[in-house]
């Protein structure tokens, strides 16, 4: 799910053909931070990435889904790898090693499984951070069978809808490919040109609401905190409860944490760097190569949530961490010295 329209060198590099500038040789992407750097350091995230998901993935087989927050977990981990599993077609296409019908597969399915993924990551950080907020301003509500099945329809409505929407960049990718050189827009039709440009506003909506939605969530829950935090200060709380709201406020602010590392550089330097292609007049070369580099380098960071999404599971999921230390053979003393979770109940 490509995220500009415009032009097609906005997902070139995702398909091997962003190193292909066609007026100049000074203004070619074809250097050694994308033909050497990007794809070590892709291959480092697929190596982990698979790795941790993997394992993540196992775990949860064995956790039921008792939580609002363990079912957008699990969802997050199936993205996750289906994620993970494109790296190495953008590893072979950005190292220029790709044939060319490798490069026509990264055009028509990797890089449109690449951002359905990312998006769908998106949504579930925004589900997650109502759950957080919701435990932590209602701790003691719980749940039940009957809010399991809406979570579970609203997830499998969350993958319809967007698989949904992206199929046609599948579909509409579809002209045969007439030189080596050739671009991803070079295989779209004129209806899939268009509809390229409808999924791109789409993404920014699921972005930029996610991302109000990540603020506000969180702003309340500092509230909550801080109101948390007074009343100890004035000796309503024993230490106990000191110990809980500490540990509340070490761990709550995790998903927040990924979700600004990972995904508001991207949607950042994405705006620059549209702006230079789809009015390339304004921009020199060099202008252009440094939106080009920031593009990418924030779409590795995004691609890092792979890896670090099992930081989440494993420090504000206690059926996770459990599951996980049992799993290693840890004794289950070991397991209740790591703490409870004060966020959720049971999760």
């Amino acid at each position: 799910m490509e995220l500009t329209t415009a032009l097609a060198e906005v997902t070139d590099t995702y398909s091997n053909q962003s190193g292909r500038n066609h007026t100049s040789d000074a203004c070619s992407r074809e250097s050694t931070l994308k033909t050497t750097v990007f794809p070590i350091l892709y291959s480092i995230l697929f190596t982990l990435g698979l790795s941790l998901n993997g394992l993540a993935a196992w775990v949860f087989l064995r956790i039921p889904s008792k939580s609002h927050f363990i079912i957008y977990l699990k969802n997050i981990v199936v993205a996750d790898i289906i994620m993970t599993l494109t790296f190495p077609f953008k590893i072979f296409a950005d190292s220029n090693v790709a044939s060319v019908g490798m490069r026509v597969f990264v055009c028509r399915m990797s890089s449109v499984l690449f951002y359905l993924t990312m998006y769908i990551s998106i949504l579930f950080f925004g589900l997650i951070s109502v759950d957080r907020c919701r435990k932590t301003m209602q701790p003691f509500v719980g749940t039940n069978a009957r809010r399991l099945l809406h979570r579970k329809l609203l997830a499998g409505f969350i993958w319809t809808t967007l698989v949904t929407i992206c199929l046609p960049n599948v579909i509409l990718t579809s002209l045969p490919n007439t030189s080596a050189r050739f671009k991803c827009s070079d295989l779209k039709t004129q209806m899939g040109l268009r509809w390229h440009e409808v999924v791109n506003h789409i993404c920014q909506v699921i972005f930029w609401g996610n991302l109000v939605t990540v603020i506000i969530c969180y702003a309340l829950i500092s509230k909550e905190l801080y109101k948390s935090y007074a009343r100890t200060r004035a000796g309503h709380a024993t230490r106990t409860g000191q110990q809980k709201k500490g540990s509340i406020q070490a761990n709550v602010f995790l998903v927040m944490a990924v979700f600004f590392v990972c995904f508001v550089p991207f949607h950042f330097a994405r705006v620059p760097y549209t702006i230079s292609q789809t009015q390339g007049r304004l921009f020199n070369c060099v202008q252009k190569l440094f939106f080009f580099q920031l593009k990418e380098s924030t779409l590795w960071l995004s691609s890092l949530n792979s890896v670090l999404d099992p930081l989440i599971y494993f420090f504000l999921c206690k059926s996770f961490r459990s599951s996980l230390l049992n799993t290693i053979c840890l004794s289950r003393r070991c397991c209740r010295d790591l703490g409870t979770d004060t966020v959720s109940t049971q999760t």
